[in-house]
């Protein structure tokens, strides 16, 4: 009689588990490190990828002189062209505010547009909704008011419009009334009624002896001293003595911004956009008086629906220098004045600016600088 052991069979099949689960546990490393790796392939794929053009590019901008840059572009094709393949859209818009909402919603993917709209976006968004890639006009703004008003003393009790709260001349007249003091509130009440109002009605509301004076981009300063009798109180040039950007006389008027997810999907379009651009202000330096002034009236005509006199464009001409130069030395003073009138607060604008696609683009051997508030 065969005597068996105790344990004598369980060892075999304990080896057999043992084997069958290296088995499984080889198998499940195999497929696992498959498809780590290509999970990994993908993604280095995906980072070595160029960017693509975008398909679209939507355009804001205002049917305004300051945004001539803008204006010419679209209507001698340099932006189209410079963008290829890639098709140009393009929304016109009354002031800045405005602009921005836009550009926040994604309706558009840059824009044309005032600085102070840009410092506040930058603000609110903590940094994160816009860059300004561009400078695109200086200067063009002044306040001008009913001829019986001769000094900052009689506008107490008086009703002054702006293009819109917050916007760029906006701020810069509530600055200036509170540098004389006069306090203003958002809602229109203080010791100077502001009504922020659409260009075209300030014209008509001027006329009408409903308004005592407005602080204006050009076409429509020059609309209401020539048109209108209006004179001009304050010349904006006038406060800027250079101290901020080694330019006096120059402040910022109209700058060029970006959605900042757009230009870090699209850097390709954002750099023709700006070829287009600077395409645009070299051809406002350089061409003919009469042809500046007919294709500027003809872009007029078709976003604005109408041309401007002749003696009106002449002198709005001749108030704005067109510049790549964003002049960024100034824009603590106008964050400051946007704390000041109550439509932003105090923050640190640092990385406002992205000038370095512009630098890159431009011919021109000293960098444009972003006075250490960005990348250039």
């Amino acid at each position: 009689m065969t005597r068996i052991v105790a344990g004598e069979s369980a060892a075999p099949q304990r080896k057999r588990a043992l084997e069958a689960a290296l088995a499984i546990g080889l198998v499940l490393l195999i497929v696992v490190g498959a498809v780590v790796s290509s999970t990994v392939s993908r993604n280095a794929s995906a980072e070595a990828a160029e960017p693509t053009p975008a398909a679209e590019l939507k355009l804001g901008y205002f049917g305004n002189v300051t945004h001539a840059p803008a204006l010419v572009g679209i209507k001698q094709g340099f932006l189209a062209e410079a963008l290829g393949n890639t098709t140009l859209s393009t929304e016109t818009f009354n002031a800045g505010p405005a602009a921005i909402e836009a550009l926040n919603a994604g309706a558009i993917d840059a824009a044309y547009i005032g600085p102070n709209p840009a410092i506040n976006s930058f603000v609110k968004s903590q940094g994160q909704s816009v860059k300004v890639i561009a400078g695109a006009a200086a200067g063009g703004a002044q306040l001008v008011v009913k001829p019986e008003i001769k000094t900052p003393a009689d506008l107490k009790g008086k009703t002054l419009a702006s293009p819109q709260l917050g916007g760029t001349q906006d701020v810069a007249l509530r600055a200036w009334l509170a540098g004389n003091g006069y306090k203003t509130n958002v809602d229109g009440s203080g010791d100077v009624a502001i009504n922020p109002t659409e260009n075209s009605q300030s014209l008509k509301l001027f006329q009408d002896g409903k308004l005592d004076g407005a602080w204006l981009p050009e076409p429509w300063a020059s609309r209401l001293v020539l048109t209108a009798g209006a004179q001009v109180l304050v010349d904006e040039k006038d406060l800027w003595d250079g101290a901020e950007t080694g330019k006096p006389g120059e402040f910022p008027t109209t700058i060029l911004i970006v959605n900042q997810k757009f230009a870090a999907d699209h850097p390709d379009t954002v750099s023709a956009l700006l070829r287009g651009h600077a395409r645009s202000v070299d051809w406002l330096n350089t061409a003919p008086t009469a042809d500046k002034a007919a294709v500027i009236n003809a872009a007029l005509q078709g976003s604005a629906g109408a041309a401007l006199p002749e003696d009106v464009l002449a002198r709005s001409l001749a108030n704005i220098t067109f510049t790549l130069d964003p002049l960024a030395g100034s824009y603590p003073r106008l964050l400051a004045d946007g704390v000041t009138a109550g439509t932003t607060k105090q923050a640190d604008i640092t990385g406002l600016f992205d000038l370095r696609a512009l630098n890159g683009v431009t011919e021109s051997a000293a960098k444009i600088s972003a006075a250490g508030l960005g990348q250039d």
